[in-house]
């Protein structure tokens, strides 16, 4: 049997819970995509990019995080299509990391973490949800 909370949970809650978990995917999506910055320049990447320096297992491990920001927009009750739009941009980042170097390259400046979070906050601030 689910308590209060859990049930909050899964409905999307209210605007308190929304507001933290929206900065919870915030900062992880921070740490997978732009935590880290290449001296002396302005490029800037994450463990994302690491993990995918390993061949076939970081490519599946990244996207796996990746699925995680999906998983919890997907908890806070958004629409099928942003979430389809979510998923997109996660397959776009996977396709193109499985060609070497040149995936980790496009890697670097898709942050496919970092569009979904933003996808959230707009979905979430042009509904009056915030």
């Amino acid at each position: 049997m689910a308590n209060a909370y859990t049930h909050e949970w899964s409905r999307g809650g209210d605007a308190w819970s929304r507001r933290a978990s929206l900065e919870r995917l915030d900062r992880l999506s921070r740490l997978l995509d732009i935590a880290f910055l290449v001296p002396g320049t302005s490029i800037r990447f994450g463990v994302e990019a690491i993990l995918r320096l390993v061949p076939g297992i970081g490519d599946a491990a990244a996207s796996a995080l990746s699925c995680w920001v999906i998983y919890e927009a997907h908890c806070l009750g958004v629409p099928p299509l942003l979430l389809g739009r979510m998923i997109g941009n996660v397959v776009v980042e996977g396709m193109a990391g499985v060609v070497p170097i040149a995936g980790d390259l496009f890697d670097i400046r898709w942050r496919a973490n970092r569009r979904n979070v933003g996808l959230l906050r707009k979905y979430f601030e042009r509904e009056g949800l915030l």
